[in-house]
């Protein structure tokens, strides 16, 4: 497995169009806590931004000796808004900043039934280019269970269409994460994003669920107890021989600096990972 940072540690829960730091502070800091790679979001890069931007990113990640694991190419999708499916309608945009960027994998969203033909052609163009498409496990979304999700998988039937399983939103939608549902996912895991995020009656966090309603929920420091089961995570993704990106993909909202949740999350997830 290989240990990879979203530059998300650097935004805020709520704002996901604004790095707190430099790309340049970033970079250092990831690669001196041990990760291999970054992955990139929109806050820092995206379809929106002028020309050469791509390829000035590129360049600073290289120089730290870090490789780009995925691409977030717009707003929209991060924030999960009804907005979010537009890019699958006109992916090219999407598919030239992440080859710009050395990248071979860009997230996606999908909200309705009618996404899925959309989907289809997406990775179809994709393919052409050798990029694939992936959708996180996400609230609000074609993939908030288990069984939805595969169901939408087999129904797009890409090869270069997977999932990023991601335990904290599958929790807050009352699904089981563990070992049978990485089963579950196996054939399409392309990455995995990791935060310690929970249900909990007491949390102060609300958030909207299709399958729950408002949940209420607590955001931890991933190395917080009381949280999600990484323990049990890492020993399924053995068991399955995943052997891709596992990425720290939390906000920590003034919590822990961005430098002290990456360096932090590196020696927990590090642990992990041997």
């Amino acid at each position: 497995m290989k240990l990879s940072l979203s530059v998300r540690v650097a935004e805020s829960f709520s704002n996901k169009r604004e790095s707190a730091i430099p790309l340049e502070e970033l970079a250092r800091i990831a690669a001196d806590a041990g990760y291999e790679a970054l992955c990139m979001r929109a806050s820092v890069v995206g379809v929106h931004s002028p020309a050469g931007a791509a390829e000035r990113v590129k360049g600073t990640v290289k120089a730290h000796g870090l490789t780009i694991s995925m691409v977030t190419a717009d707003f929209p999708v991060p924030e999960n808004s009804e907005e979010g499916p537009n890019s699958l309608r006109h992916i090219t945009p999407s598919l030239d900043l992440a080859e710009a960027l050395g990248a071979d994998l860009i997230r996606i969203c999908m909200k309705k039934e009618e996404d899925i033909q959309h989907a289809r052609r997406a990775a179809d163009e994709a393919r052409e280019r050798g990029i694939r498409l992936a959708h996180q496990s996400h609230t609000r979304s074609l993939f908030e269970t288990v069984a939805g999700s595969v169901a939408v998988l087999r129904e797009v039937d890409r090869p270069n269409f997977g999932i990023i399983y991601e335990p904290a939103n599958l929790a807050l939608c009352g699904q089981a994460y563990g070992e049978s549902t990485l089963r579950a996912f196996q054939p399409w895991l392309f990455n995995v994003y990791l935060q310690n995020h929970t249900p909990e009656p007491d949390g102060v966090q609300p958030m909207d669920t299709w399958t729950r309603g408002t949940v209420m929920s607590t955001l931890r420091p991933l190395d917080a107890t009381g949280g999600i089961d990484f323990p049990a995570i890492f020993n399924g993704l053995r068991t399955i021989g995943y052997d891709g990106c596992v990425t720290m993909h939390q906000a920590f909202g003034g919590d822990l600096t961005p430098a002290e949740a990456t360096r932090r999350t590196a020696t927990f997830l590090g642990g992990l990972m041997e």
